[in-house]
């Protein structure tokens, strides 16, 4: 399969020189260092052997994210269209979700952000402050009790606490949990086999369809109940949209916070000397939180966009009916974008920073202030607890999860340091 063609390199030459993302996402580093060094549109190949384009450069992935030639709709993709995308890829999820604000453009995205912005607003998210110190320090009672010298940090605290947090603001009931923390890594994983992957969408949509229609019937003060209600000139969200709506902010927003706090623990356990400056109060624990997000971002590799057109991008051009993917995990660390110094975790930068790791233009992350403020909760009360805490492992043996959109571990096994 072709999908498209460098300027001055033959098809064969294209497809010679791609770089296939590891599905198993052994080396991030070093895979986000070949996308930048071939980019800023390096030609890349998914797992499944489908071939995309990859943004891999700040100011080219700004343009590229508020440009109208770049759409959602799949069926814009040549390859979806010629049959060669099978549609139990184990990414099939990633790549066509179900209409939502996040698989929409134009007038279409904006009466859905609309609608979505009246149940989701700011006062809501602060309220939401309360509840999440509480669920912080009740964790970190049970991290606390927990036996031996090891805890599995990321077990006990930074994914429960996400979770709780979004099912309480979704009105989701606590005994879901589990069974959508599995869903949740078939879906994002790689590794899913074939024949589980419309099954598992399927589930997904009918345990938040469920919850539509309880909430239909028993509306409360959460946000599903708020969208049902969101009205804009006699203008509603459907029950499709509604549970396309929940199942993305479920999925975006307890995936995107566990990462937040596991790679802000671990970049200050591998970075004594920045973990001295925000624990003495020389900086502060926002500074943590927004370096963590472009030095290690919790999302990869955002799929998929089509292009309408041939879009030039640098040297090269995104063919009409090809796809692009934003690779965060390369562009976070763009000298072009944070300078000389771009390679280094830093929470005293001067210069602010100006990451775009939570999207950027009308697609931007509706949950960034949610995420932001539950790392804003949970990292200064973690360390206050525990202030020692440190990896029970050398940083070279935790092990990432085969997910190329996340940039997520298996386990994050710390000691508390007494």
């Amino acid at each position: 399969m072709t999908a498209g063609t460098d300027l001055t390199a033959t098809d064969t030459d294209t497809e010679q020189t791609r770089i296939p993302l590891d599905p198993f996402v052994s080396d991030l580093d070093a895979e986000s260092a070949a996308l930048r060094a071939a980019g800023p549109l390096a030609a890349v190949t998914l797992p499944g052997d489908v071939p995309v384009w990859a943004v891999t450069h700040h100011a080219e992935a700004k343009k590229l994210l508020t440009d109208p030639r770049l759409v959602k709709d799949i069926n814009v993709w040549g390859a979806w269209q010629r049959g060669e995308i099978a549609p139990d890829w184990p990414l099939i999820g990633l790549a066509n979700p179900p209409r939502s604000m996040l698989t929409v453009d134009g007038a279409d995205h904006r009466r859905l952000r609309t609608l979505v912005a009246q149940a989701l607003t700011p006062r809501r998210v602060e309220r939401m402050r309360e509840r999440i110190t509480e669920l912080t320090e009740s964790l970190l009672d049970q991290v606390a009790a927990q036996p031996g010298e090891s805890v599995d940090l990321k077990a006990v605290f930074a994914y429960p606490l996400p979770m709780y947090v979004i099912a309480d603001l979704m009105g989701l009931a606590e005994e879901r949990l589990p069974r959508l923390k599995e869903l949740f890594e078939k879906f994002f994983s790689t590794q899913t086999p074939p024949e589980e992957v419309v099954a598992t969408l399927t589930e997904l949509a009918g345990i938040m369809a469920r919850t539509v229609a309880s909430k239909r019937e028993n509306p409360g003060d959460d946000l599903t109940s708020a969208l049902i209600q969101a009205s804009e000139d006699g203008d509603r969200l459907t029950d499709e949209e509604i549970v396309a709506t929940l199942q993305l902010m479920v999925a975006a927003g307890h995936e995107t916070t566990i990462s937040l706090i596991v790679n802000a623990v671990v970049n200050l356990s591998t970075h004594p000397d920045q973990r001295d400056l925000v624990l003495s109060g020389k900086a502060d624990w926002s500074a943590v939180v927004e370096e963590t997000l472009r030095w290690s971002t919790p999302t990869s590799h955002v799929l998929i966009r089509f292009a309408t057109e041939d879009v030039p991008v640098g040297d090269k051009v995104l063919p009409a009916g090809d796809a692009l993917i934003v690779s965060y995990a390369a562009i976070g660390r763009d000298e072009q974008a944070h300078g000389p110094t771009a390679g280094v975790f830093d929470i005293t930068r001067e210069s602010p920073n100006r990451h775009i790791s939570f999207g950027h233009g009308p697609h931007v992350c509706p949950g960034a202030a949610l995420s932001r403020l539950e790392a804003g909760v949970a990292l200064p009360a973690l360390y206050a607890r525990f202030p020692k805490l440190d990896l029970a492992v050398p940083a070279n043996e935790l092990r990432n999860k085969p997910v190329v959109t996340q940039n997520d571990l298996y386990e994050l096994p710390v000691t508390l340091g007494g």
